[in-house]
């Protein structure tokens, strides 16, 4: 384990550096990038201290406050595959969760100095200068006595010497390590104790859980656990979570432990109750509730921690917009943004805008020159109206009532970017919200591009150029996109949500990881979503065209019901003339419900494109069909011998229709299952 190059400590970004209100310490400057390793020579196998190059090349700070402590090792910012490769070559391995305590003895007592260094004992409470007679291997503890002269700083009242004197010996003079921060030494003789300590400390806050050792343990820990929960505290400091999702994710944590710390209590005391009274029945009742609980609540942070399961669930935020309503006095006004307004753009404005039409009764007009500030002073019924220009946004577009966002000209010419940290662009959650002729330009994002909460949004005649996920339908929600671009979401372009209505005509949707992405329906509790999509041209994805998300549990329904999904989804392919009418025909003529009875036309010969739009519908057809099927049989569990079908009602009524796929990395259509 000794031998071998572990990642060098860099200090690269000042996003690493400790919260204050866990170390109290801050760093004054950034230091230089540095390129220490743990284990500095591959041919050394059992001296892993490096002695023979003297000199440190870590870092060090001074611990801020009134007491004048030693410079401190700064070890805290370490890189992701620093703190990943030490994890998974040196400290952990392929270890099980029951063997983590043992591995990190083992790793310590081959790097660790095992007395001779000063630090720093660091509490919530007080910091002070200790000496460090030996180390617990196994117990991660150091033997310590107070360092002559003595230094101690408090946070609530002043410590005296003989206090801390008669607390040490309350701990019979033995710490944690990982409340130790090693003293600064130039020598080098050090660096591999203070790297080593910082490894223990960071693990046990960051990655380890109390329930781990109770988790399954057949296969190895690091995978499992470390690993997943590493990358998200990095893609947290980075910024790539939702805000609202890393509170979600500490609450859970939170509960969690608390709701274990409770189980642990009630188990104990029940294994010291001998008798078979009533009141041990009661507590056996709550520990199987409480067992649950914990389970469930694990099941979340575990969908969390996963970053594929964190990007096919998405966040699930309840915009807490709330809606102006109608103006006090009645009146709709007309919101005009330019940055510079002339003579000439005023005129062509009044003559197409403005006045278009004999007024009936006076309209106000409000000029701005920026669309964030039109957008936060609309009230229902209100327009705006975008000159062509270029204009950078600080801010969320936080629509929440009925309003019209409208570019005056062409798309290319009328640009709104998105520049500085957050979480959403646009924000929809107004009944009735149209946007046109506009082109959007997406920074620096965490969330998507557009998101509808609730309600209906038209999007017309605009582009879309996203960083993270493009456009995404919510429960509930209804979104209408005609004739738009959408590229460049390193995400899905469109995420479609149960229970939300999608209708998607002559759109291009391209240069995405999925074209769209439709999020599991077959849970009991979900509608299912209702999806049109007519003369599409879905392609250049790194992924599939279409991606439909379910779950592999219901995999063994799908031999149960595969003769009556054979029988029930037949399909008409239509011809190019049928196409040209397909939005005359009503969308339950076109597709019947998953039970009915369709007619299928076998094909010797089937385009790309009428194929793609083939498989989209069957495969969403068996889905619906599936979930009908699950349906049957809880009722039937619950004595409902004969099931009426009108129960099962939700029918997904699609118009899948004259799209074209063409070079998507996975094809046309795919499925994700989890």
């Amino acid at each position: 384990m000794a031998d071998g190059l572990l990642a060098g400590v860099g200090l690269r970004s000042q996003a690493m550096i400790p919260q204050p209100e866990r170390t109290g310490w801050a760093v004054e400057e950034e230091p230089a990038p540095l390129e220490k390793g743990l284990f500095q020579d591959e041919d050394s196998c059992s001296d892993c201290s490096n002695h023979d190059k003297p000199g440190s090349s870590l870092p060090s700070f001074v611990p801020s406050g009134k007491t004048h402590f030693p410079e401190i090792f700064q070890t805290s910012q370490l890189l992701f595959y620093e703190r990943f490769k030490a994890y998974q070559d040196y400290i952990l391995a392929d270890c099980k969760a029951s063997e983590v305590r043992e591995f990190t003895a083992e790793f310590l007592e081959k790097v660790l100095e095992p007395s001779g260094w000063r630090a720093v004992w660091h509490t919530n409470v007080f910091e002070v200068l200790v000496e460090v007679t030996d180390v617990d291997f196994a117990a991660l503890k150091a033997a310590v006595r107070l360092a002559d002269p003595y230094l101690c700083e408090s946070q609530v009242s002043s410590f005296t010497l003989e206090c801390m004197n008669e607390l040490l010996n309350l701990k019979e003079h033995r710490l944690p390590l990982q409340e130790l921060w090693v003293v600064f030494d130039d020598s080098g003789v050090f660096d591999q104790t203070a790297l080593a300590i910082e490894h223990v400390r960071f693990f046990y806050q960051n990655i380890w859980r109390s329930w781990d050792e109770e988790e399954e343990d057949e296969y190895d820990y690091f995978v499992r656990c470390v690993e997943p929960r590493l990358r998200l505290h990095y893609d947290i400091l980075e910024d790539r979570v939702p805000s609202g999702l890393i509170v979600d994710y500490r609450n859970l944590l939170s509960q969690c432990e608390e709701s274990y710390r409770t189980f642990l209590n009630l188990r104990s005391s029940l294994s010291n109750c001998n008798s078979d009274s009533e009141q041990e029945n009661i507590s056996m009742v709550e520990g199987l509730k409480l067992y649950s609980e914990i389970e469930q609540l694990k099941q979340k942070l575990k969908l969390i921690e996963n970053p594929l399961l964190r990007y096919v669930f998405g966040y699930q935020k309840n915009s807490n917009i709330q809606a102006k309503g109608i103006r006090p006095n009645g009146q709709k006004v007309m919101h005009v943004v330019s940055s510079t307004m002339m003579t000439g753009l005023l005129r062509s404005l009044l003559r197409d805008r403005l006045c278009q039409e004999p007024c009936k009764e006076e309209t106000e007009i409000q000029f701005h020159s920026d669309p964030l500030s039109a957008i936060n002073a609309c009230y229902e019924g209100d327009t705006v109206i975008v000159c062509p220009g270029h204009y950078m946004v600080h801010g969320t577009f936080a629509i929440a009532d009925s309003i019209e966002l409208e570019g005056y000209g062409l798309p290319d010419d009328i640009v709104i970017e998105k520049r500085g940290k957050g979480d959403t662009f646009v924000d929809c959650t107004g009944v009735d919200i149209k946007i046109s002729g506009i082109k959007f330009i997406q920074h620096d994002a965490v969330e998507g591009i557009l998101i509808i909460h609730r309600g209906k949004t038209t999007l017309e005649n605009c582009v879309l150029q996203c960083e993270t996920t493009g456009v995404t339908v919510r429960t509930s929600a209804e979104f209408l996109m005609k004739n738009s671009d959408l590229y460049g979401a390193k995400g899905a372009g469109i995420e479609i949500y149960p229970g939300s209505k999608c209708t998607l005509s002559d759109n291009e949707i391209h240069h995405c990881k999925e074209g769209i992405l439709i999020k599991d329906f077959l849970d009991e509790h979900y509608d299912i979503p209702k999806i049109s999509m007519v003369n599409n041209v879905i392609h250049n994805n790194e992924g599939y065209g279409v991606v439909l998300v379910k779950p592999t549990i219901f995999s063994d329904l799908q031999e149960n019901v595969q003769d009556e999904i054979e029988e029930n989804r037949a399909l008409k392919i239509p011809t190019s003339e049928e196409a040209g009418t397909a939005e005359r025909v009503d969308l339950e003529e076109l597709i019947q419900c998953a039970t009915g009875k369709m007619e299928l036309y076998a094909r010797s010969s089937l385009s790309e494109q009428v194929e793609g739009n083939c498989e989209i519908v069957n495969e969403l057809v068996a889905a619906s069909t599936q979930k009908g099927q699950m349906k049957k049989k809880r009722l039937s569990e619950l004595g409902i011998i004969q099931a009426d079908d009108n129960l099962m009602s939700q029918e997904m009524f699609v118009s899948i229709v004259g799209n074209q796929f063409k070079w998507n990395g996975k094809g046309s259509f795919g499925t994700f299952l989890f």
